[in-house]
Parts: structure tokens; sequence; C-alpha cells
């Protein structure tokens, strides 16, 4: 339960969080990890990009009810604002914050 309150502490809060929930064993987040790093300088700053392991974070896996991976959520004062599962290319993750988060 602890993992849970230090999770929801992260994504509350002013500043925008994507949340990459992933497994090392997980072939596609692999292919998502530098897409995650073009996303995060792209948007310089104004987002922050958060990897959460499922596996050594089941509760917190359990308590947003992801069932596969790798699965994207941003969040705003604790809330999703949007989800989506399987591998992007940047422009639309850029392109979701940014429909989120002007300017």
């Amino acid at each position: 339960m602890a993992e849970i309150a230090k999770f929801k502490d992260l994504v509350t809060g002013e500043q925008p969080v994507l949340v990459d929930f992933f497994a090392t064993w997980c072939g596609p987040c692999k292919a998502l990890a530098p897409i995650l790093q073009d996303v995060a300088k792209s948007l310089d700053g104004r987002v922050r990009v958060v990897k959460i392991d499922v596996d050594r974070n089941p509760s917190i896996s359990q308590a947003y009810q992801v069932q596969g991976v790798p699965t994207l959520a941003l969040f705003k004062d604790g809330k999703i604002l949007w989800r989506q599962s399987g591998v992007l290319p940047a422009s639309a993750i850029i392109a979701e914050v940014q429909n989120h988060f002007p300017g």
C-alpha cells in the first residue's frame, strides 16, 4: 500500500505526468523507451515522464487496472486524462499531451 501512496504523490500536482507502465521482458516496451525519450525532449519539461515496472509494482498495476504492457497514462492532479496501450509514434504521444495541455 505504501507504493500506491508514493505513486499517487508522484502523479498529483501541477505538472502533468506521463506514466509508462512497462515490463523488462516486453519487446514493445523496449521499443517505446527511446520514443518516450524523444517525447520528453520535445515537450521540454512541460510533462514529466515516469516509468513503472508492473512486475516490481503489482499493487500500482492492479489499482490502475493495467492489463497489458506497454500502457501509457497521462495524469494531472492525480486523475487520468488519457490512456493508451501499445507502442505509439512520438508524434501521436506529443499530440495527445498537447491536446490536453496546449501551449
